[in-house]
């Protein structure tokens, strides 16, 4: 069994390296650590607490490139895998940003990273090698898939919870792509999705998905907040249902599920894709409670008055404590968190640089 937490901590990427956040699980006040890995962007980092707790943060450095640094000692010192993430010889693609960093539950050392150019890695040795997964970045659709605005990026990788060899995988812009026989075929999983942005609204793939997850509760039940709106699954992908009635825009990025309850939703919305910030001003998080059927705006304690704030698709999260805890970064260095459920908001942090990712760990 494993010992009941202490603590909890908020890890944080930056364009300007990686902070971390603690607090016991009142969660009352916080104690910030940081700058780690000032001279890179780091897009995302994560704790790994399958074995020893272990720091992955996928950095990228103007001079050094890209690549995934680790710690051991809580960000005191960081190591970079040894090949780094790269194609092999020949290839005619390159890894121009790790994009996310992601453990796998049913192992305590295989990790999986998202790069650009919509590409996916595999380490099975804790991150210190990293190997392509071909079947995924030479599907036979890849050209028909197109960069977004941040790039042909990986940015999500769900896993089911008790079936190692299926996982779902989100890329802007191609959609998401779901395999059942542990990474060796990959199929499009997009019907019902739109497109706007194409000549062929509804195609098989081409869809820019911008944040997926599901629940361990309901793993055939996905979520995803696209380009073109909130939708979810009832059956891994296969055909989707748009839920995006009632929110103030179908655009954004981020989205979370309630830990406890996979009925209960959080989004983010944002004005269009040309705009990429709260619509009118006004910062809310909105929840449904009932799969995307209604949804509810939680101000309380957000700014409601010329408040134009961007959320990156990883920069909200949501901890596992009851009630469980909400935390939104944005670009503008800002942090709110909630103790209660999206009930009440508190700023926990500000004047850090533009936030790219947030992600909370018990421990």
């Amino acid at each position: 069994m494993s010992p009941r937490p202490k603590k909890i901590r908020l890890l944080v990427g930056t364009r300007k390296g990686a902070f971390m956040l603690s607090s016991d699980l009142t969660r009352k006040t916080w104690k910030l650590q940081g700058p780690f890995l000032k001279g890179a962007e780091v897009n995302d980092m994560m704790l790994d607490t399958r074995g020893q707790p272990t720091l992955y943060a996928a950095a990228t450095s103007y001079w050094f490139g890209t690549t995934v640094q680790r710690s051991t000692d809580w960000g005191k010192t960081w190591t970079q895998s040894e090949g780094g993430v790269r194609f092999p010889d020949g290839s005619d693609k390159k890894v121009e940003r790790v994009w996310c960093v992601a453990a796998s539950p049913h192992d305590t050392k295989t990790l999986y990273a998202g790069v650009d150019p919509g590409a996916l890695f595999r380490s099975d040795d804790g991150g210190v090698n990293w190997t392509e997964i071909a079947s995924l970045n030479n599907h036979p659709t890849r050209s028909k898939w197109n960069p977004g605005a941040a790039g042909l990026t990986v940015h999500s990788i769900s896993y089911h919870p008790t079936d190692p060899k299926r996982m779902f995988v989100g890329i802007s812009a191609a959609g998401v792509f779901a395999t059942a026989d542990g990474g060796a075929s990959w199929e499009p999983r997009n019907a019902g999705v739109l497109a706007d942005f194409m000549a062929d609204k509804y195609p098989e793939v081409g869809q820019c998905v911008h944040h997926l997850e599901l629940h361990p509760a309901r793993p055939d039940v996905l979520y995803q907040q696209n380009h073109c709106g909130v939708y979810r699954s009832d059956n891994a992908g296969k055909t989707w249902k748009d839920i995006s009635k009632g929110l103030p825009s179908r655009f954004g990025f981020s989205i979370q599920i309630h830990p406890h309850d996979p009925k209960t939703i959080y989004v983010i919305p944002e004005e269009g894709a040309e705009f990429r910030a709260t619509p009118k001003g006004r910062f809310a998080v909105y929840v449904s409670r009932n799969r995307g059927g209604t949804w509810k705006a939680l101000t309380k304690g957000l700014p409601q008055q010329n408040a134009f704030i961007h959320v990156h698709r990883q920069a909200m999260s949501v901890d596992a404590l009851k009630p469980h805890g909400i935390y939104v970064g944005a670009s503008q260095g800002i942090l709110y968190a909630s103790r209660n459920e999206g009930r009440s908001w508190e700023l926990i942090a500000e004047h850090l640089p533009q936030i790219t990712s947030v992600h909370t760990a018990l421990v």
